[in-house]
């Protein structure tokens, strides 16, 4: 696919001594080499390089010690013999992917570097051109490889528990192989349910009936729904019960069938909540479990039924739990950052902190009046 010259780039520098072309030893880790790379024919070398040659200059910042040139579909790599190594294995992965007609960005080369140079022997052209469904002119696709670990576990698994932090796709890799399913017709339905938590608001201030009342806590199913399935087919669709958006109370007492079932915002229900809920499995059917244990929003002393489920179903055939980190974060880089800086705090002195109330501002406690004290 490709033809790799390698040469000794100091061979044309002075030595030392300061005579031209002397002979060198074999290189060293300090040494600088040069390869050069034939892009072939038939992988454009307009969508190899980027819009603006944006991927380009992706290349070059993330390795700011490797020399990059570019001559017609020539890449010319100069650098340290590590590094070289890297950025060769990096247009490898990267010539694969624009051979298969996928655009490339920026940031997909940010994400195949992090994969490189991470313990983990997964390609990133597998990962970045792993197709779960194409909707709307546009393809949903893992974006890491924790990502790409919880597609697969999807398919491989009756219950899925997909554990991490805000931003990393649990809900949205979710939603897309569900619809992915409906429409190979693996299932008859979709059905979608969160807990009705508030996060610091109280429910009953809301204006409007006990649906207007939940209809933003089910929001984000929505949002979701009308990113991969046509707006004006969604009514027809719910009418129908071939999706069904309803909150966790609504599910007691059911027996879901032949349906792909999604409980959002988990770390929200109780322990027995969470019994109930996987008590409705069916014949024919899948559940997807998500949420993040790092955002709790039940009352002080009730046990997060997300925490509790996997010390229960750990070791239970056909379950699987993927967890997913800070660096399956797929939404502004920030974010990544923000994670894990809460995650330092909390290690450090976080969990010394009291429980917060919630709920009504409690007043602030008096310290014990001493002997002398007057009375307020």
């Amino acid at each position: 696919m490709r033809r790799i010259v390698p040469t000794d780039a100091t061979a044309d520098r002075p030595d030392a001594a300061g005579t031209a072309g002397a002979s060198n030893p074999p290189t060293s880790p300090s040494a600088e080499v040069r390869h050069q790379i034939t892009v072939p024919d038939d992988v454009s070398m307009v969508a190899l390089l980027g819009r603006r040659d944006e991927v380009l200059r992706a290349i070059e910042r993330g390795f700011p010690a490797v020399d990059v040139h570019v001559r017609g579909n020539v890449v010319t790599l100069i650098g340290r013999p590590g590094d070289v190594a890297l950025a060769e294995r990096l247009l490898d992965e990267l010539t694969e992917i624009a051979a298969t007609a996928q655009p490339l960005t920026a940031d997909a080369v940010e994400r195949a570097i992090s994969m490189l140079t991470s313990p983990t022997a997964e390609s990133p052209a597998r990962v970045l051109t792993m197709n779960i469904l194409s909707s709307r002119g546009r393809t949903i696709r893992p974006k890491t490889v924790g990502q790409k670990e919880y597609v697969e576990a999807i398919d491989r698994n009756t219950v899925v528990f997909g554990i991490g932090p805000a931003g990393t796709g649990k809900t949205y890799l979710a939603m897309a192989k569900a619809v992915q399913a409906l429409q190979s017709k693996q299932v008859n339905r979709i059905l979608l349910t969160r807990p009705a938590v508030e996060a610091g608001e109280r429910l009953g201030f809301l204006p409007g009936t006990l649906n207007d009342k939940i209809d933003p806590y089910l929001r984000p199913l929505y949002d979701a729904l009308h990113d991969m399935i046509d707006p004006d087919t969604i009514p027809r669709l719910m009418a129908a019960g071939t999706i069904e958006v309803a909150p966790l109370a609504y599910m007691r007492g059911r027996t879901l069938n032949d349906a792909f079932i999604i409980l959002d915002e988990a770390q929200n229900t109780s322990a027995e909540q969470m019994k109930m809920f996987l008590t409705r499995l069916g014949f024919g059917s899948k559940m997807v479990v998500t949420g993040d244990v790092t955002q709790v929003d039940l009352p002080a002393g009730t046990h997060s039924g997300l925490r509790v489920v996997q010390d229960i179903l750990d070791q239970i055939d056909d379950v699987a739990f993927c967890r997913l980190t800070s660096a399956d974060v797929v939404r502004h880089r920030l974010v990544g950052d923000i994670i894990d800086a809460y995650a330092r705090w909390d290690e450090s002195e976080g969990h010394h902190l009291p429980p917060q109330p919630r709920g009504r501002s409690a007043a602030p406690r008096r310290a014990p009046r001493s002997s002398g004290e007057a009375p307020a």
